[in-house]
């Protein structure tokens, strides 16, 4: 029993001896473990100052960046032959400074210059003879439109005809007395009679002349009339006012016409109005003098003029001025009744580099030029300050002195678009 008791204990001692062993092996290991991967104070530092300067996952991404947008201009980039742009017809030029005028648009019509316009109304009542001219035909100054047979024409010649017989018979008559009265033979009552006579027979030729000219004659027909044939008395042709074009025509043969209404209009179409809506937010910035850029449609080239007549009231219906501009039309394009678009330019702005709005396109969302380098074209993407019907200023991405491509850019950017498209399916994208 003693002796069982004896193995047992050292059995417990042996046990505890290799326990204790393996912790000292154990943590010998830790220590040599730790002096092998521990910094110096100079690496802790190095590190730390390190950590504290710069994130190496932003600089990564960074990195990452640069690099995508480079691939990514490089895919956009295209290189043409000389023949392939005159094909395409690009034109270039270098970016620089100019002025972007600022501008109102406002809504419009072309109108006929009513200061060339007439109505042609019949100087006496009549029966309609003769028709020479129909709607839309071209006169010059003096043509005959038409020709009216007119009996109180009739009546008006034969009354200056005969105030003028009256006339000179009363000049006879007096001229007779008042050498009889010089004469002592005829008495001073027969004389001042005579002289009446004459006075009041020149009243009712001057009366009759003026009914004539009012009519229409002048000195050179009066002078004539009492040598013309009968059947011409009642004759009254309808001239034309001026040079220009029949637009509305109301007179047939054999219509009895008065001279109350206007049997033709006619209109010098080598000038038009310009008549344009002035909103009252606008009007402080339209004035007399300003110029305009007329735009009808693409038919119609743009075309400059002046601002000639601002209203001082507001229409009652529109709430809204008028202003005008008179415009030549001697080619005649611009037709009354068309509507336009009005550009004022109200202010002028300097600015470091202005392009043609023709020269901005949109690429993959963002607005673009084309610039040319010696190893191509490629697209500049651009942010765009003021700008106005043509042209627009350029904050970022064209900077001055750079080639850039004014006209084609459209065409351009569909060969890049598909070169770009070409390119990805080649490569399996």
């Amino acid at each position: 029993m003693k002796s069982k008791k004896i193995i047992a204990l050292i059995a417990v001692v042996l046990v505890v001896c290799l326990l204790g062993y393996r912790a000292v092996r154990s943590i010998e290991h830790d220590a040599h473990d730790h002096s092998e991967h521990a910094e110096t104070p100079g690496q802790i530092d190095e590190h730390q100052g390190h950590d504290d300067n710069e994130d190496p996952d932003e600089h990564e991404t960074h990195n990452d960046d640069e690099d995508i947008d480079e691939h990514q201009d490089k895919e956009l980039a295209i290189g043409l032959t000389d023949e392939e742009i005159k094909e395409i017809g690009l034109e270039t030029t270098i970016a620089g400074a100019g002025t972007v005028n600022i501008d109102i648009s406002l809504p419009g019509e072309i109108r006929i210059n009513e200061d060339q316009m007439a109505h042609v109304v019949p100087r006496v009542e009549g029966v309609v003879a003769q028709v020479y001219k129909k709607l839309g035909d071209t006169v010059n100054a003096g043509d005959t439109l038409a020709v009216i047979e007119s009996q109180s024409l009739a009546d008006a010649k034969a009354g200056y005809l005969a105030a003028v017989e009256r006339h000179e018979m009363a000049k006879l008559s007096f001229d007779r007395e008042e050498k009889l009265w010089k004469e002592k033979i005829s008495s001073q009552q027969d004389y001042l009679e005579k002289k009446q006579a004459l006075t009041e027979a020149s009243i009712a030729k001057r009366a009759a002349e003026q009914k004539l000219h009012a009519i229409g004659f002048d000195e050179s027909y009066l002078k004539k009339l009492p040598g013309e044939p009968e059947q011409l008395l009642t004759r009254f042709e309808i001239k034309a006012p001026f040079k220009g074009t029949i637009i509305e025509k109301h007179i047939v043969l054999g219509e009895l016409v008065a001279t109350e209404s206007a049997v033709y209009i006619v209109a010098d179409l080598s000038s038009v109005w310009i008549d344009l809506q002035v909103y009252p937010k606008d009007l402080r910035s339209i004035k007399k003098g300003c110029q305009v850029v007329i735009s009808a449609n693409s038919e119609i080239p743009d075309t400059k003029g002046i601002i000639s007549y601002v209203g001082p009231v507001l229409g009652t219906e529109s709430r809204t001025a008028l202003a005008r501009a008179v415009l030549a039309n001697d080619s005649g394009v611009f037709r009354p009744g068309l509507f336009i678009t009005a550009q004022i330019a109200v202010s002028k702005t300097q600015a470091k580099v202005v392009v043609p709005k023709t020269a901005i396109q949109s690429l993959e969302g963002k607005k673009c030029v084309f610039t040319k380098d010696a190893h191509g074209f490629e697209p500049a993407f651009i942010e765009i300050g003021l700008q106005n019907a043509t042209h627009a200023e350029i904050l970022s991405g064209l900077a001055p002195g750079q080639e850039y491509v004014t006209k084609g850019a459209f065409t351009l950017k569909s060969k890049i678009v598909t070169s770009t498209l070409d390119s990805h399916a080649g490569h399996g994208h």
